[in-house]
C-alpha cells in the first residue's frame, strides 16, 4: 500500500513539474506582455545574485521597433519587499536600475554595490505600465535574458547564480561516493537479502530509498552539468531530481514510522517475538497517514517554488508547515522509542533501539534545524548549507540503519533463526 501511495504522488510531480516548472533565471526565455506589466506594476522575469566586478545581464529581443513604441525596459530592484504600498509611477522609478530595450542585443555590466553578492530582482515595464483603462498595449515581445557571473579567471562566463556556486562539483562528489559504496557494499547487499531474515522487508525498503537519493543526485548532476554550459540545463532532469527525493523522503517516512509504532504496538501482546517489522493495522494507518500528510505538503511547496533545489530554504507556508511535519514525527518517535527502551530488559535491544532512535531522529530533524541555521548565514550561502547538510545527514542516518539492520550479532537476527529452526 505505501507503494501505491508515494506511486500516485511522483506521478502527480511528474505531471506538475514537465508541464509547469521552469528553470530559475541564469537564462531566461519568453515574451514581455503590457497587460502583465499593468495587472502587477511591472512584470516580473526573475532573479539572480550577482557577484564580482564583471557581472553581466545580455538581452535580446525579435521586435525592436515595439519595444522603442512602447517605451519598454528592464527594471533591476534590489529589494523587492516593502514597495507594495507605493504607487504605480512611485514603484517604477524606485528600480535601482533602468535598461531602455531599444537594441537587439544589449550588454549590461551589473554594478557591485556590497562585499557579498545582492539578489537582483528583474520586472518588466513600458509606457503602458501605470496607465488605467488602455487596451492590450500593443504587441508582445519575445526575448531571452542571459544572466552571467565571472568565473574564476574574473570572465563573465559564469551561469551559476551565486547560491547556487560549488553545487554542480558538490553533487559529483556525491555521485562518485554512491558509485563507490555500490561497487563496495552492493554484492554483502544482495547476499544479505537473499538470506532472507526478520528485517528482509526493511531493507528492501531502506535500499530502495538509497535509490531514490543516488537518482536524485545523478539526475540534478546532469542538470547541473547541462546548466554550466547554457544557462538552461535539462529542466525535466531537475524535476525528476525532485521527484526521486520526494519520493524517498515518504518512502523513509513510513518505513520509520510503521517500524517504530509496530514494535511499540505489539510488544504487550508478544514479548517474545524477535524483532521484525510486523506493524499492526494502526501503525500502519498511522504510517500512511503521515507518508501522504507529507506527500501532499511536498506537492503544494513545488507548486509555490517551481525552482529546481530538493531542499528548499521554506520561506512558503507549505515549506513552514513541513518543517513543522518532520520536527513532530521526530518528538513522536523519540517519545516511542523512549517508552519502549524503558520498558526494555534485554541490553542488546536496547543498544538497537538507541541505535534506531539515532538514525531516525537525524533524518527528520537535520532540514528543520539546518533551515533554522541557515538564517545566520548571508543569503548566497543559506541554500548551499541546507542542501549540503541535509544530504550528508541524511546519508549518515542511513549509513546508521544500515549497520544496524545487517549486522549479524543483533538479538533480532539471532532469534530469528532460532525461531526459523525450532519451528521446522
Amino acid at each position: 500500500m505505501s507503494e501505491m501511495m508515494y506511486l500516485g504522488a511522483v506521478i502527480v510531480l511528474f505531471f506538475y513539474s514537465h508541464f509547469v516548472s521552469m528553470a530559475s533565471g541564469k537564462t531566461v526565455t519568453g515574451v514581455f506582455r503590457s497587460d502583465a506589466a499593468r495587472e502587477h506594476n511591472g512584470q516580473y522575469i526573475t532573479k539572480f545574485l550577482f557577484h564580482g566586478d564583471n557581472a553581466l545581464m545580455v538581452y535580446r529581443l525579435e521586435d525592436v521597433s515595439t519595444a522603442v513604441q512602447k517605451e519598454a525596459r528592464l527594471l533591476l530592484f534590489q529589494n523587492v519587499e516593502g514597495l507594495n504600498n507605493l504607487s504605480c509611477a512611485e514603484y517604477i522609478s524606485s528600480a535601482k536600475l533602468s535598461i531602455t530595450l531599444s537594441a537587439e542585443e544589449h550588454n549590461q555590466t551589473i554594478p557591485t554595490t556590497a562585499a557579498s553578492p545582492r539578489a537582483w530582482h528583474i520586472l518588466y515595464a513600458d509606457r503602458h505600465t501605470c496607465q488605467v483603462g488602455e487596451g492590450s498595449g500593443g504587441g508582445d515581445l519575445r526575448f531571452q535574458i542571459v544572466l552571467l557571473n565571472p568565473d574564476s579567471e574574473g570572465n563573465p562566463l559564469d551561469h551559476f547564480s551565486a547560491e547556487q556556486a560549488g553545487l554542480h562539483g558538490f553533487y559529483l562528489a556525491v555521485v562518485l561516493a554512491y558509485l563507490a559504496a555500490a561497487c563496495i557494499y552492493a554484492r554483502p547487499l544482495w547476499q544479505a537479502l537473499l538470506r532472507g531474515g526478520p528485517m528482509l522487508a526493511v531493507l528492501k525498503v531502506l535500499s530502495l530509498a538509497v535509490m531514490l537519493q543516488a537518482g536524485s543526485a545523478l539526475s540534478n548532476y546532469v542538470h547541473l552539468s547541462r546548466f554550466a554550459g547554457d544557462g538552461l540545463g535539462v529542466p525535466w532532469m531537475g524535476s525528476l531530481a525532485e521527484i526521486c527525493d520526494a519520493a524517498s523522503q515518504v518512502q523513509m517516512l513510513f518505513m520509520l514510522l510503521s517500524l517504530c509504532t509496530g514494535w511499540t504496538l505489539n510488544k504487550t501482546r508478544k514479548p517474545q517475538k524477535p524483532l521484525q517489522w510486523d506493524a499492526s493495522p494502526a501503525s500502519t494507518a498511522l504510517a500512511l497517514g503521515g507518508g501522504a500528510v507529507q506527500g501532499a505538503l511536498l506537492l503544494w511547496e513545488q507548486f509555490e517554488d517551481t525552482d529546481h533545489h530538493s531542499f528548499h530554504t521554506h520561506g512558503s507556508v507549505a515549506g513552514m508547515l513541513l518543517l513543522a511535519l518532520r520536527v513532530g514525527l521526530a518528538l513522536l518517535l523519540a517519545a516511542i522509542l523512549y517508552q519502549t527502551i524503558a520498558g526494555e530488559r534485554s541490553a542488546i535491544r536496547k543498544d538497537f533501539y538507541l541505535g534506531f532512535a539515532k538514525g531516525s531522529v537525524l533524518w527528520f530533524l537535520c532540514h528543520p534545524v539546518l533551515v533554522l541555521l541557515s538564517v545566520v548565514f548571508n543569503e548566497h550561502q543559506r541554500e548551499k548549507v541546507v542542501t549540503v547538510g541535509v544530504i550528508l545527514c541524511q546519508s549518515i542516518s542511513v549509513v546508521i540503519l544500515y549497520q544496524l539492520f545487517l549486522c549479524r550479532t543483533y538479538y533480532w537476527t539471532e532469534a530469528w533463526e532460532f525461531a526459523r529452526g525450532k519451528h521446522l
